[in-house]
C-alpha cells in the first residue's frame, strides 16, 4: 500500500502549514503561537479533546477510533521548536525572526503529525485511541522529560509511543528503521583549569594553565583508545578552549574548556565520567595546576524496542515499497530526547529520508516537503495497522 491518496491530495495544504512554522520559529518552552496554531488545527479537524499547556507548552490531542473495546492507546509524538541560529537559505517562506532558525526540520515533524491527524479524524478507521504529543523544547530543553513529569502517558493511557525525524542524505520515500540503541546519550562536560598568571615574557614567574589544558585535551582520547572495548562506542570532543584574556603577552590565571561526551551503553556511560574526571585531575597537577570537572548527563541512550521497530519497518515497507527501508543499520551518534518516551513506554523511532539536502543544524538547511505524504501515511498506516478495526 503506498503513500494514502488523501494525504496526496493534502500534500499542499500542508506544505503551507510546514512554511507558515518555518517562517515563525520560535525555541525551547517559548512556544506561544506555535502551540496556539497546532491546538487551534487540531480543533478544527474534530478531534475529541485537545489540552494546551501539557508539560509547559506542549500540545496533546485525542483521537477516538470507531470502538475501544480493547484498551488500544498509541501515542504519536512530533517536536515543535527551533534552534537559536540565523537563518541563510534564502527562500521565500525563510525565517522573519532574527536569530531564530527551523534548523532541525521540527516544522516537517509538527507538519506531517498534524496532516495524519486530519486524515485520522476525518476516517476514524482504526479501533482504540491515538494520542498525539506535540512536544516543546527538543533542542537542549528536554520537553519530552517535561510532558512525562507532567503524566501524559499516565493521563491519557499511552501504551506505546512512535516519533519520526527526518534525515538529510537518506533519499526523498526511503525510510531508516533498527532495533535496540539507535542515538547516542549526550552529556556535557566543563573543565576550568588553574594556574598563575602573569607576564608572557617571564614564564619561570607563572604557571602556565595552557599547556595543562593543551595536554588536557589530548590525555581525553585516551578514553575512547585506552579505557573503553573497542567494539563499543564512545566520542569525546572539546569544541571550546577559553581564556579571559585576548591579550598575546598574558598568561591567564585559567582556561576553561568545554565539549560533550557521547556513549551508547550505561557503563560506558559510567566509566567514561570517571575516566575523564581522574585524566583531568591528574593531568593538570602534573602541570603544577588544579582542575575542577562539572559533568553533567544529557539526554539517555534512545533505545528502540525489538517488536515495535518491526512493525515500524513494517509499515514503512508498506508505504514506501519494498527496498526503501533500511534496516538494522548502525546508530548515529547524535541524540534525541525521545530516549525519554522510549524509557516510558515501549516504542519506536524512525528516520525518513530528507534527500540530497544540507545537513541538519546547517544555516542553510530546510525540510523536504517531498517527504510530506510519506510521514503522514506512515504514522496513519500505522495506527490502522496496530489498532485495526473489529
Amino acid at each position: 500500500m503506498p503513500v494514502k491518496n488523501r494525504l496526496a491530495d493534502l500534500h499542499e495544504e500542508i506544505t503551507a502549514w510546514r512554511r507558515d512554522l518555518h517562517e515563525n520559529p520560535e525555541i525551547l518552552y517559548d512556544l506561544p503561537r506555535t502551540s496556539a496554531l497546532v491546538a487551534d488545527r487540531l480543533r478544527d479537524f474534530g478531534c475529541d479533546e485537545v489540552v494546551a499547556g501539557v508539560g509547559r507548552s506542549g500540545v496533546v490531542g485525542v483521537i477516538r477510533g470507531r470502538s475501544d473495546t480493547r484498551g488500544a492507546c498509541i501515542g504519536l509524538r512530533a517536536d515543535m521548536d527551533a534552534l537559536p541560529m540565523s537563518e541563510k537559505t534564502g527562500l521565500p517562506h525563510a525565517s522573519k525572526t532574527a536569530g531564530k532558525m527551523h534548523a532541525c526540520g521540527h516544522d516537517g515533524h509538527t507538519a506531517m503529525l498534524l496532516g495524519a491527524a486530519k486524515y485520522l479524524a476525518e476516517t476514524r478507521n482504526f479501533d482504540g485511541t491515538v494520542v498525539l504529543l506535540f512536544q516543546p523544547a527538543e533542542e537542549g530543553g528536554a520537553g519530552a522529560l517535561a510532558m512525562i513529569e507532567d503524566g501524559v502517558m499516565e493521563r491519557w493511557g499511552v501504551r506505546e509511543v512512535y516519533g519520526m525525524h527526518n534525515e538529510p542524505g537518506l533519499p526523498v520515500g526511503e525510510f531508516g528503521v533498527a532495533p535496540g540503541p539507535i542515538m547516542a546519550a549526550a552529556d556535557e562536560l566543563r573543565v576550568v583549569v588553574r594556574g598563575r598568571g602573569g607576564h608572557a615574557a617571564q614564564p619561570h614567574n607563572v604557571i602556565d594553565p595552557v599547556p595543562a589544558a593543551c595536554a588536557t585535551v589530548m590525555a581525553l582520547q585516551t578514553v575512547a583508545s585506552r579505557s573503553v572495548d573497542p567494539l563499543k562506542s564512545v566520542v569525546v570532543s572539546i569544541c571550546v578552549m577559553q581564556t579571559e584574556s585576548a591579550a598575546t603577552n598574558v598568561v591567564d590565571d585559567s582556561v576553561m574548556l568545554a565539549g560533550t561526551v557521547r556513549t551508547l551503553d550505561e557503563g560506558v556511560r559510567d566509566l567514561a565520567e570517571a575516566r575523564i574526571k581522574a585524566i583531568v585531575t591528574a593531568t593538570a597537577e602534573a602541570y603544577g595546576c588544579s582542575a575542577e570537572v562539572t559533568y553533567e548527563r544529557g539526554y539517555p541512550v534512545t533505545v528502540n524496542h525489538e517488536e515495535n521497530a518491526r512493525l515500524a519497518a513494517e509499515v514503512c515497507e508498506a508505504v514506501a515499497g519494498q527496498g526503501m527501508v533500511r534496516w538494522g543499520r548502525p546508530p548515529r551518534m547524535g541524540a534525541e530526547d525521545f530516549s525519554y518516551m522510549l524509557q516510558a513506554r515501549p516504542g519506536a523511532f524512525v528516520h525518513i529520508g530528507n534527500g540530497d539536502t544540507k545537513k541538519v543544524h546547517h544555516p542553510e538547511y530546510d525540510f523536504n516537503d517531498d517527504a510530506i505524504p510519506y510521514g503522514c501515511s506512515f504514522f496513519a498506516e500505522l495506527i490502522e495497522r496496530r489498532m485495526p478495526v473489529g
